[in-house]
C-alpha cells in the first residue's frame, strides 16, 4: 500500500485554512497513493483547548469535515486518514470525540475515536473528550487498517513505572487482523522525544509483526511546539522512511517494501533543541499576528542567544537589539552588544537609562527613605530593570514589535529575574533551557563561525545592576544549581532523594525553598517554550499560597 505522510503545520482555530491544505494535498496525490494521513485534530488544530467548549467552533469543525467528505468524491482514487473533534450524539458526557476518521470516495468508511485521554503534564483531554466505547479495524484496498490516536500507542510497560491504562489498542487491533498499523498524532516535542516515539513505535511492529505508520504534527502553538519526525517502519521495526524534524513534509511511503537497519535518527540534543526553538519563536510571533522582536541587549549569553535564535525564525531584517546601559554597564558590555548585532547584522540601538535611573531615585528619595550615598540594594537593582521593561515596551507598542524576554530556566526558578522588568515580553524564548544548556546552545550557533563574540561566552555572568556584580556571588554554581533543579524539578525528587547524590545539604535547601518562593513570579511571566519534560507554565500546576515542605 502507498501512504502520503502529511506531516503539516496547522494553525490553531484557523479550520477553514487547515481544510484547504488537505484538500491541496489530496488534489496533489490522487491516483498516487492509496491513502493521505494527516495528523491529529489537522483540522482544527492541535491544541485547541477550551475553544473546544465554543458551540460555533465544533459546529464549523463539522461543516468543515463535511465539505472535505463531498470533495473526496472527486479524487476517488484516493483516500484519507483525517484527525478532527466529533460529537457523541450522546446527553451524557462530554458529547465530543477526538476521533480519525477514514474517508473515500465521498464516504465516510470508518471512524476510530481516541481511547486514551491524557491528562498529565501540558495534556488536559478529559476536559474536553469522552473515550471512545471500543477499538476497532477497517478493510480498505486489501489491507487491515489498525488506525489509533497518539495516546493509544503509548500504554507501554517499558515507559511508565506504573501502567496509566488497563489494555493496549494497539494489541487488540492486531489481535482483531490488522495488517497495517497508523497512528496520528499532535506530539509535543522535548529534548529526546523522539527517540521514545521511534523506539516505542518500533516495538509495537516488533511484537506484532505488523507495519507501522506514524504520523505527527510539526510546528509551534504557544507554548508547545511539534517536531515532526514522522516516520515508517517494517514488521521489523526497521525504517522504511524518516521525515525530517522541524518542517513540514509530504512524502509517499511504500509500506510493501523492506525497511533498512542501516536508517537510524540522529542522536544530537543540541542541534534539535535549537531548531525547536527557533520554530517555537517563528511560528508564535507569526501566528499572534507580528512579524518583528525587539530584544534588550545587555551583552550577556542569554540575551546573546535570544539574539541569534530570533535573527533564526524572523530573518535579520525583522529583528531589533536594543542597549540600554545604566551607570554600572560596563564599557565592555556595550562594545559587545554591539558587536554581536553587527555580527548577525540586525539593526541597534542604544537608549541609555542612567538619567532616568537618577531620575526614579530622585522622586523615590523621600517615599523610600534613601540617603544620598545609599548603596544599591535590591528595590534599585529592580528599578533599572523595570526601566529596561518599560523602554522595550514602548518601541513594542509604537512599532508593533514583538517582545522577547531573554531569561533562561535557572534563572526563572529560582526567582533571579525582575517582574515588570526582565521578566517583562510576549514570548519568554528560552526560559525552559538552564543557563548550562544555554551555553551549549552559544558553542552550537558558533560552531561555524563566531557569531556571538567569544568574550560574551568565556565572561562571568553579571546582570550589572551595582557595582563588581557577579551571579555567583549569591547564587551557586550554574552546573550544580542546573543539576539539582533537574533533580527537583523536572524528576520530581524530594529532598531526601537529592542529598543521596551527594550536594551540600544546605546549597539543595536554599535552590528548594528559592524555587517554591518565586512561584507567584513565574505565574506572571510570558509563555515559554517547552523544551524539557518539565517546563514552568501549563504543565507545571503548583499551589501559590502553600506550607507544604518536601
Amino acid at each position: 500500500m502507498r501512504l502520503v505522510i502529511a506531516q503539516l503545520n496547522p494553525i490553531v482555530g484557523d479550520i477553514e485554512g487547515n481544510l484547504e491544505r488537505a484538500i491541496e494535498i489530496l488534489a496533489r496525490f490522487n491516483e498516487k497513493a492509496d491513502l493521505v494521513v494527516f495528523s491529529e485534530l489537522f483540522l482544527t488544530g492541535y491544541p485547541p483547548r477550551d475553544l473546544l467548549e465554543r458551540r460555533d467552533f465544533v459546529l464549523s469543525a463539522q461543516a468543515a469535515l463535511r465539505e472535505l467528505i463531498l470533495i473526496s468524491a472527486k479524487y476517488n482514487e484516493t483516500g484519507i486518514v483525517m484527525g478532527a473533534p466529533v460529537l457523541t450524539g450522546k446527553k451524557t458526557g462530554k458529547g465530543l470525540y477526538n476521533a480519525a476518521i477514514l474517508i473515500w470516495n465521498g464516504v465516510i468508511l470508518a471512524t476510530q475515536h481516541k481511547s486514551f485521554l491524557p491528562t498529565y503534564d501540558v495534556f488536559d483531554e478529559t476536559r474536553y473528550f469522552d473515550p471512545a466505547p471500543g477499538v476497532g479495524v477497517t478493510l480498505f484496498k486489501g489491507q487491515c487498517l489498525g488506525i489509533s490516536i497518539c495516546e493509544d500507542a503509548w500504554n507501554d510497560p517499558k515507559l511508565w513505572p506504573r501502567p496509566l491504562y488497563s489494555f493496549d489498542p494497539i494489541e487488540a487491533q492486531a489481535k482483531k487482523g490488522a495488517t497495517l498499523l497508523i497512528n496520528i498524532s499532535a506530539s509535543p516535542f522535548h529534548l529526546g522525544k523522539e527517540h521514545i516515539r521511534y523506539d516505542l513505535i518500533k516495538r509495537h511492529a516488533q511484537n506484532h509483526k505488523i507495519p507501522f505508520l506514524y504520523v505527527n504534527q510539526v510546528g509551534g502553538n504557544d507554548e508547545l511546539v511539534f517536531d515532526g519526525n514522522s516516520f515508517a517502519v517494517d514488521e521489523h521495526g526497521n525504517f522504511i522512511e524518516l521525515a525530517p524534524s522541524f518542517e513540514e513534509s509530504v512524502r509517499i511511503v511504500e509500506m510493501d517494501v523492506p525497511g533498512s537497519s542501516n536508517l537510524h535518527p540522529p542522536k544530537d540534543e543540541i542541534e534539535p533543541l535549537r531548531r525547536a526553538l527557533v520554530l517555537g519563536i517563528r511560528d508564535y510571533v507569526q501566528k499572534c499576528g507580528f512579524s518583528r522582536a525587539v530584544i534588550g541587549l545587555s551583552g550577556g549569553i542569554d540575551s546573546a542567544v535570544t539574539c541569534c535564535l530570533a535573527r533564526d525564525a524572523l530573518g535579520e531584517e525583522n529583528v531589533l537589539a536594543v542597549s540600554m546601559p545604566s551607570p554600572y554597564t560596563s564599557q565592555e558590555s556595550k562594545d559587545l552588544s554591539e558587536k554581536l548585532a553587527q555580527n548577525l547584522k540586525i539593526a541597534f540601538v542604544e537608549i541609555p537609562i542612567s538619567d532616568i535611573y537618577k531620575t526614579y531615585i530622585e522622586s523615590l528619595r523621600s517615599p523610600l527613605g534613601l540617603g544620598n550615598e545609599d548603596a544599591v540594594d535590591v528595590t534599585l537593582e529592580n528599578v533599572q530593570a523595570r526601566i529596561r521593561g518599560n523602554i522595550l515596551m514602548a518601541i513594542s507598542n509604537k512599532f508593533g514589535h514583538l517582545v522577547l524576554s531573554t531569561g533562561n530556566k535557572s534563572e526563572l526558578a529560582i526567582g533571579y529575574c525582575t517582574l515588570y522588568g526582565d521578566l517583562t515580553g510576549g514570548l519568554a524564548a528560552i526560559s525552559d533551557v538552564p543557563k548550562t544548556t544555554v551555553y551549549e546552545l552559544a558553542y552550537r550557533i558558533n560552531q561555524n563561525v563566531e557569531t556571538i563574540p567569544r568574550e560574551i561566552i568565556e565572561r562571568p555572568p553579571s546582570a550589572e545592576l551595582k557595582p563588581d556584580q557577579k551571579d555567583q556571588d549569591t547564587l551557586p554554581p550554574y552546573e550544580v544549581l542546573d543539576s539539582v533543579l533537574h533533580h527537583y524539578v523536572e524528576e520530581g525528587s524530594s529532598l531526601e532523594e537529592i542529598l543521596k547524590r551527594g550536594f551540600d545539604p544546605e546549597c539543595i535547601k536554599w535552590i528548594i525553598k528559592a524555587v517554591k518562593k518565586n512561584e507567584y513570579k513565574r505565574r506572571q511571566v510570558p509563555p515559554g517554550i517547552k523544551v524539557t519534560t518539565k517546563a514552568f507554565g501549563s504543565g507545571r500546576r503548583m499551589p501559590i499560597a502553600t506550607r507544604y515542605e518536601d
